[in-house]
This record gives structure tokens, C-alpha cells and sequence, in this order.
């Protein structure tokens, strides 16, 4: 079967062989870009943040280890396999750091963070949130778009995979479990004490050390 696909108007109109895309690509990478594409943002979902979809491919084109976890999330699951979440969030440290030897995406955002000073913009996402945008990613891109021959398509409730229901009925994302951080994390407090800190020092007003954060540099904390 050969398919074209017309891209453009006007004069900038041409025609691509979505065929010979497909061989040059190979079966099983086709067989899983349904949630490739899912994965890396689609219109039903987000996208990670200043990464799109060029890095997105380059990283999988190094990264082939990609192909058999998507295979695996590619069928109608019940959860998601934790060997499949290791390997898809090596994929998105690579997206962010190339040069990373992290597996753990928590401890790849504290090496950018305190090694690199990347802004928060920059980071990957927590892997409390990037379990919740897989489980968005296997619903829309196994669970719904496998089923779309089928007249009748039976899908879980979106709530059992990323999502929640509002009061108003509707489904909104849920971007992370975990609780917000300005409200917990006190270790962000930091003073600017240029000399030995006071009794208005921000961090001995919270109970809390000087750090490397704070104008002091944790100096006081040594003393």
C-alpha cells in the first residue's frame, strides 16, 4: 500500500511518501509512534517544557532501548511496568542533559540545579510528575488510539491514568502528587545577611541554618 500525504498550499504544496518513510523507519518503531508522539506532546497533552520534538527524536535515535518500552506500555495495561518507567526517564534526562550518567531524574534535577545553575524552566519534571504524564501518555496514545477501528472502543475511566475530575464535572491533569513545594520546602528560605547574621535573619527567624543560598554563604552555621 503506497500513501500520500499532501503538506503545504499553494506553491509550497508537495507531496510526501508516508511509505517510504515508514520502511526507512522500520515496522516496530512505526508500530510504537502513536506513543512517541503521545509522549513527547500532543494536543491532548503537554509537552516537556523547552523540549520539542526535534530533541525528542534525536534523543530516541541514540537511545533505541526506547522502542521495546514503548512496545511493552503499547498494549491495553493496567499500570505501567517499573522497568518501563526507568527506562523512559533516562530518555527524558537525555533530553535535558546529554552528558548525564543519572538514572533518576530527581537526582539529575539537583545536579542541574546546583552544578549547572539552569533555571527551573529548564528542568526536567519531578518523577512524581512524569509518572502522571505517562499514564496520560499510555491512555491517549494505547488505550485510546489503539482502539480506533474498533466501533465501540472500551476505555477506564481517565481518573485511573493522570487525570481528575473537577466539581464541575469536567477532567483536568494532575501534574503531580506531590504537595506544593513553597509550602513544605523551608530549606528554600535563605537571608541577606552580608555579615554575622541577627536576630532579623530570615533563617534564624524560620529556625533554619544558613546555607550556600543565603548572602552569608552558611558562614554563620560554621561558627
Amino acid at each position: 500500500m503506497k500513501i500520500w500525504l499532501a503538506f503545504g498550499t499553494g506553491k509550497s504544496l508537495r507531496f510526501i511518501s508516508a511509505h517510504d518513510i515508514a520502511t526507512a523507519l522500520g515496522p516496530e518503531k512505526c508500530k510504537v509512534f502513536p506513543m512517541f508522539h503521545a509522549l513527547t506532546g500532543c494536543d491532548t497533552l503537554s509537552a516537556f517544557a523547552g523540549r520539542g520534538k526535534r530533541t525528542a527524536w534525536t534523543v530516541w535515535g541514540s537511545f533505541p532501548e526506547l522502542t521495546n518500552v514503548l512496545s511493552e506500555v503499547n498494549h491495553e495495561q493496567t499500570d505501567i511496568p517499573e522497568s518501563c518507567m526507568s527506562t523512559i526517564e533516562r530518555f527524558v534526562i537525555l533530553m535535558y542533559d546529554r552528558t548525564s550518567t543519572c538514572n533518576d531524574i530527581n537526582t539529575a534535577r539537583r545536579k542541574l540545579f546546583a552544578k549547572k545553575g539552569r533555571p527551573l524552566e529548564s528542568f526536567p519534571p519531578t518523577h512524581h510528575a512524569l509518572v502522571q504524564h505517562v499514564s496520560r501518555a499510555v491512555y491517549q496514545g494505547s488505550l485510546s488510539w489503539g482502539q480506533v477501528l474498533q466501533a465501540q472502543p472500551q476505555l477506564p475511566c481517565p481518573s485511573e491514568w493522570g487525570w481528575e475530575r473537577t466539581s464541575e464535572g469536567q477532567f483536568k491533569p494532575i501534574w503531580t502528587t506531590l504537595p506544593e513545594a513553597a509550602k513544605i520546602c523551608n530549606e528554600l528560605i535563605c537571608c541577606g545577611c552580608t555579615k554575622r547574621c541577627t536576630g532579623r535573619c530570615k533563617c534564624k527567624k524560620s529556625a533554619l541554618p544558613c546555607t550556600s543560598l543565603c548572602s552569608c554563604d552558611g558562614e554563620c552555621a560554621r561558627d
